[in-house]
């Protein structure tokens, strides 16, 4: 598991719930960070990313001119990843480089797409399954998805609210697809060709972070608030019937939070704890996220954390 803050980014094996992160690598701003099961990935906002193995870090200048969002690994040796940017772009890098995918950027649909503030729309968040299939999440402009490692795109069905906040996917079921919107959760049983909404039992709709239990696709964490700003009051939510019912999650976490738990701040590790990021502390639940524990504090605000699916 990665955990990024602005200048650092920390790893701790995906099967272990002792010990503290280990600082992996101190660098200017970060962007994003992706782990995969033998390498990381850590992009800085001037486009350079680092390659991180238990071995060393490498450098490669992807000179991509657009502020970088999200990161998909989707092959490690040879190393090839999908890279979201504001634009809205895709782009497929590998060790060398990276370029813009063609078929992404003729989708007709991108002419709908927008920000509240009129600012330019952005790949938020990527999810994908392990036979190849890839979703990029729209903000704003619902999900998009490929059916052959992201050389093709097509929207999902539109009865899915379109802002977007972060996709889903299930390593046990790879028909189910998970949506937080600005609307609350959407849940799809057959790779978006169909959605199920499911707000009930939650107080507030304004939904940001969604996280799927590794071994049980009904068992979910969601955060949601009163609304986009920092002003907000956000809160954690956990559901084991896939969003019919939710469970207002207080035992040993914050009961309210100022802001949002925002996109990439929840996850499950492979061996089924559930984490959860809020300013500088790092939360830890071993009960698929009914009750939590502070795990550790970081130096900074924890920005973002990634696990692999193994």
């Amino acid at each position: 598991m990665l955990v990024s803050t602005s200048h650092q980014v920390y790893e701790m094996p995906n099967h272990s719930d002792r010990g503290d992160p280990e600082l992996k690598l101190e660098c200017g701003s970060l962007a994003q960070v992706a782990e995969g099961d033998t390498i990381s990935l850590a992009v800085r906002e001037d486009g350079t990313c680092s390659v991180i193995t238990p071995e060393e870090v490498q450098e490669i200048a992807l000179n991509i001119g657009e502020p970088i969002e999200c990161l998909q690994i989707m092959e490690e040796d040879p190393l090839r990843f999908l890279v979201g940017t504001e634009g809205p772009h895709i782009y497929e890098a590998t060790g060398q480089s990276a370029h813009p995918v063609a078929a992404f950027d003729q989708l007709e649909q991108r002419s709908s797409w927008y920000t509240p503030w009129g600012g330019p729309p952005a790949v938020r968040s990527f999810a994908a399954t392990d036979d190849g299939w890839v979703y990029a999440d729209i903000h704003v402009g619902s999900i998009m998805r490929s059916q052959d490692s992201g050389d093709s795109w097509e929207p999902v069905v539109p009865d899915l609210h379109d802002d977007v906040h972060q996709v889903a996917t299930s390593s046990r079921s790879k028909d189910r697809l998970y949506a937080n919107t600005a609307h609350a959760v959407y849940v799809s049983e057959d790779r978006g060709d169909s959605w199920n909404h499911r707000p009930e039992g939650l107080p507030v709709l304004y939904g940001r972070a969604i996280a799927v239990h590794p071994e049980d696709p009904d068992c979910l964490l969601a955060s949601v608030s009163t609304g986009p700003h920092g002003d907000a009051k956000g809160y954690l939510y956990q559901t084991e019937d896939a969003g019919q019912s939710w469970s207002y999650v207080v035992e040993g976490f914050p009961s309210e939070v100022q802001g949002n738990i925002d996109t990439f701040q929840l996850s499950f590790t492979p061996n089924g704890v559930a984490w959860a990021a809020v300013g500088k502390h790092l939360y830890a639940s071993k009960d698929r996220g009914l009750s939590w524990e502070e795990y550790w504090r970081a130096p900074e605000d924890i920005l973002m954390i990634s696990t692999s699916l193994n």
